[in-house]
Order: C-alpha cells, then sequence, then structure tokens
C-alpha cells in the first residue's frame, strides 16, 4: 500500500520498500550498516552540508566519516557543489567511499540536491547513493528528482519520515529502492522485534484515505505553497524585507530578517521565542554567525546550511495537511510580532517584555483555536459512538 502511494507522487520504477519502525535518522543508519557489508574497505560518507543533526549524526552511529560538502551560493539558493563532489570522491579513492548522502527535502534559502547529477556521478564511479527523502513524498518536485536520478545514474535507497508524510504520530519511516533484493538485505538487518504501531498508523490513515484522498492532500499542499508565498512577500514589502528566491524549493520558504539583524545581536532569536508562545511552533528563524559542534565537527553559521549566509531569516513551510486558514492564522501573528519587535529600539534590554507582551486579541486567537480542537474532538467522538 505505502509502494502504491510512492508511485502515485512520482517515484513510478519503485520496486519495493518497507516500514520501519525507526525514525528517518536511524533508518539512514541501517542503510549505511547494510552498505558496509558490500563494501568493507570504505570509510568515508561523501554529505553535501544540510544542517539537520539526525541526518548527520546517522552516518557517525554507523561508523563512518563524513566529508561534508560545503554549498554554493546561486543568487539566494544554497546548491549542491558537483565540482567539489567529484574532486573529492577522486582524492579518497571511490574504493574507500561507502555511498554519497545527498538529500531532497529541505530548509530554505538551501534547496534540494543535484540528485540527478549525483546519481550520474555515482554511476560513473560505481559509488552508491542513499537518499534523503525525509518531508519528500509530498512533493512531486523531489519525486521526480529520485525517479530521474534512477533513470539516468545510481540511486539506490531513499528514506522518508512517516509522520512527515503521512500524518501519523513520530517514529517511523519508509526505507524505498529500485532493486527488490537490496531492500530485502536491508530490513534484514534490522536486529530482534520492534513495535508494529508505526505500520499500524499508516495502513489506518492510507485505508482511511483511499489513493484520491492522499492526492486530494498533495494537491492542496502544493495550492497552500503558491498562497504561503504570495502572503509572505506581501508582509515582506509591507516590513521591508524580501522573500528569498528560492524556485527550487517546493516546500519551504525563507524570509530576510535585515532590519532585525541590523536593530540587535539577539532580535532575530526574539521574535522566534515571541512565534512559539503564540503557537507558532513550525516556523523557525535563523540568526547570522551560529555555529554547533555535532560529534567533533564544527558548522559556522549553523542552520543556515553555509559558512557565511549573507542575511538572517525565518522559515516557513507549507506542509500536508496544511489550510487556507492555518497559513492566515500564521501571517496574522507573524505580522504583529514583526512590527512589535521593530518598535523596540533596544530589544536586547527589554526582551522579557517584549517576549511576555500579549494581548487580548492573542488571548482570543488561542481561545479560538483551542475551541477549534475541542469542537473537533468532540465531533470525533460522536462518529465514533455512532
Amino acid at each position: 500500500m505505502v509502494l502504491d502511494i510512492i508511485r502515485l507522487a512520482g517515484v513510478r520504477t519503485a520496486s519495493s520498500c518497507f516500514v520501519v519502525p525507526m525514525a528517518t535518522g536511524m533508518s539512514l543508519t541501517l542503510c549505511f550498516l547494510t552498505l558496509r557489508h558490500k563494501r568493507p574497505k570504505a570509510k568515508y560518507i561523501i554529505w553535501p552540508r544540510i544542517d539537520q543533526k539526525s541526518c548527520f549524526k546517522s552516518m557517525i552511529t554507523a561508523g563512518f566519516e563524513p566529508v561534508v560538502i560545503e554549498n554554493v551560493l546561486e543568487g539566494d539558493e544554497l546548491r549542491t557543489d558537483l565540482d567539489a563532489v567529484e574532486a573529492k570522491i577522486t582524492e579518497l579513492g571511490a574504493e574507500n567511499i561507502l555511498c554519497v548522502h545527498s538529500t531532497t527535502s529541505c530548509f530554505a534559502p538551501r534547496v534540494p540536491d543535484r540528485v540527478e547529477e549525483l546519481a550520474v556521478i555515482c554511476k560513473k564511479y560505481e559509488i552508491p547513493h542513499v537518499v534523503n527523502n525525509a518531508y519528500g513524498v509530498q512533493s512531486s518536485k523531489c519525486m521526480h528528482l529520485i525517479q530521474q536520478g534512477a533513470r539516468v545514474g545510481r540511486i539506490d535507497a531513499f528514506v522518508q519520515s512517516l509522520d512527515k508524510n503521512f500524518m501519523v504520530p513520530v517514529g517511523g519511516a519508509v526505507i524505498a529502492g529500485f532493486s527488490d533484493s537490496f531492500v530485502q538485505e536491508i530490513s534484514k538487518m534490522y536486529p530482534g522485534r520492534a513495535s508494529a504501531s508505526p505500520s499500524l498508523d499508516v495502513l489506518i490513515t492510507l485505508l482511511s484515505l483511499g489513493a484520491s484522498g492522499y492526492n486530494k492532500l498533495l494537491k492542496e499542499r502544493k495550492e497552500m505553497f503558491v498562497y504561503l508565498s504570495s502572503e509572505l512577500k506581501k508582509l515582506a514589502k509591507e516590513l521591508n524585507e524580501r522573500l528569498l528566491e528560492t524556485p527550487h524549493n517546493p516546500i519551504s520558504l525563507a524570509l530576510s530578517l535585515t532590519s532585525l539583524s541590523e536593530q540587535s545581536g539577539s532580535a532575530v532569536t526574539q521574535l522566534g521565542s515571541m512565534l512559539f508562545t503564540r503557537q507558532v511552533s513550525g516556523a523557525r528563524v535563523v540568526p547570522l554567525g551560529t555555529s554547533q559542534t555535532i560529534n567533533g565537527y564544527v558548522f559556522k553559521g549553523f542552520m543556515s546550511h553555509s559558512n557565511n549566509y549573507p542575511c538572517a531569516y525565518l522559515n516557513a513551510a507549507s506542509a500536508i495537511g496544511i489550510k487556507k486558514q492555518d497559513v492566515d492564522m500564521f501571517i496574522k501573528r507573524l505580522d504583529k510580532c514583526l512590527r512589535l519587535c521593530k518598535k523596540e529600539k533596544h530589544l536586547a534590554k527589554d526582551e522579557p517584555r517584549c517576549a511576555q507582551q500579549t494581548t487580548e486579541d492573542d488571548v482570543a486567537e488561542l481561545a479560538q483555536g483551542l475551541g477549534d480542537v475541542l469542537q473537533g474532538e468532540t465531533a470525533s467522538e460522536l462518529l465514533l459512538s455512532g
């Protein structure tokens, strides 16, 4: 059933898949451990940089050394440096490389890797290729990249999250590929027994939705992406900011926060706190100059996928299940928070006051949101009891 959805979403030639009772990161680790038996001399994984901890830790946990390939800035977009990938393969030797670990879905201004070109490189040097497709099933563009990569080059496996694509609880993933035997090898690597909950959750969801229902959600998500983009562009114009041009990213958008960044070093992160206290949990703010050390590797400009991205920004995404009222509410709350931050001349000194400045409208909105949830639960109970 999940394989049918993967084919419906765009990877028509996928031959096999299975549901894993682990999230995306550990599922990637399982793929790398399976490849270890095929390439016992390999110690490196080529990885175009994406600032997301679990996919990086998946390589460390499997016992391999990540070779980080920095992205190149093209306009506002961060894109795969194909020359650097090929140069590193030549430098290290193809036989010493376990695989290329690429990414489709990601936070703007990073865009999906050049999966098709990477697949061609992998085929040329006979190196396996594993794709982190965490959010990608809901995007026809991401799925098309995988389909084309498998057609013209090499893709051994691609991994996607259950909760992000099928709206089920966290804790499951789908590992898929184009070779029945290799996907079966990965499944046999799983040690012991596990909970059947992820499989049961996705089964119930897909039986409830059906192919037509899921297709409808995919269509609505794409429409909401266009709407979210247009609303953010309007807001950016009003506030002298800019919606970054990232046409190759089909899920995530980025709004510049240049004025806030210039106003105060803490203003950008303060905006994130204000949004979170107003129940806007999906958006994230990315300040300039943040560093993060993960397992001894230092990432400069962490969260921006680059050592020195030129501006601070806020991310927002159009994920499966999003509705127009969700976008409208988000834009309204973001507008309020941005205007409040801009009014503060000395935000760094007044952070606590600014963060707690909740208006009557905010309370009314939160109450309305709670009422909608309770009303939905009541309706569900009535349906179940009937």
